[in-house]
């Protein structure tokens, strides 16, 4: 079942179960997926584009939730990290720091890079391997670690 299918299924039923929160956020990845049928792009919607668009999601409501507690908005601040959670369970599971560390140390391994300079090498082939698996952010901390 791929995710549009999923969402309309999940959609019907957070309606019959009248759970707001839910059904506010499934509709918010609906129209991203509407928007992006009807881009012009002809092109269907590949488990990449799923993924990308998921993640784009999320780190909005990250992001948001971030700035909410900045701000003292501690009830907005908890309906976007409900919000969040929603999102992140039609993402593929996240990967564990320390997972993700070992995984990388053996992607360097395999690069052969080892100073600061190889980061331009390493970079883009750990965010390309674990993306939808990991936060960006994370990748790059621990890519970071690993050559430093």
């Amino acid at each position: 079942m791929n995710l549009k299918d999923k969402i309309n299924a999940d959609l019907k039923d957070a309606m019959k179960a009248g759970n707001k929160i839910r059904l506010e956020t499934i509709r918010s990845i609906r129209a991203l997926i509407l928007e992006f049928e009807k881009s012009g792009t002809g092109k269907e919607m590949s488990p990449e584009d799923e993924i990308s668009l998921l993640s784009s999601a999320s780190k909005k409501r990250k992001d948001a939730v971030e700035q909410y507690e900045n701000a003292g908005r501690k009830e907005l601040a908890e309906k976007e990290s409900a919000e969040l959670e929603i999102i992140q369970s039609y993402l593929p599971e996240q990967l564990a720091p320390e997972k993700l560390f070992d995984q990388i140390k053996e992607l360097a391994a395999e690069l052969n890079a080892v100073t600061k300079q190889d980061f331009k090498i390493l970079m883009p082939k750990a965010a390309q391997k674990f993306k939808g698996k990991a936060d960006g952010k994370l990748i790059k901390e621990i890519v970071e670690k690993v050559l430093g």
